[in-house]
């Protein structure tokens, strides 16, 4: 019985990082996509930069919720390369957007979308 409370615990874990992960790249694509949508595209090469990282995080974020919705339609091989890849989108998108002025909150929550893709990549392990 003790077996069958620990993988119920483990399941329940398991489910609730995807759930937090999935959550935090949707708060962290909502964030980005507004961020790049303030910025100027054709204001200077720093703001450009900006905005770029915004939008491919948004949609670097979205694609990774979208995975994460579909349960039993992607392997685990696939779930892992996606979270890996979002979490290192978002380390490159929050220095960037720690360089410019006004984007904190973008900035926290790329951080925050990352630690929750590191999270959850590790109770795949």
């Amino acid at each position: 019985m003790t077996s069958t409370t620990t993988s119920q615990q483990e399941l329940f874990r398991f489910l609730e990082d995807r759930f937090a992960c999935a959550q935090a790249c949707t708060e962290c694509a909502r964030a980005c996509a507004l961020r790049a949508s303030l910025v100027d595209p054709d204001g200077t090469e720093n703001q450009e930069l900006v905005r770029r990282k915004g939008i491919m995080c948004a949609e670097v974020c979205d694609a990774t919720c979208r995975v994460l919705s579909e349960q039993n339609q992607v392997d685990e091989a696939a779930i892992r390369a996606q979270l890996e890849w979002c979490r290192q989108v978002c380390l490159e998108s929050a220095h960037v957007f720690d360089g410019h002025p006004g984007a904190e909150e973008s900035a926290k929550a790329c951080r925050d979308c990352a630690r929750a893709c590191g999270e959850f990549l590790a109770t795949l392990r």
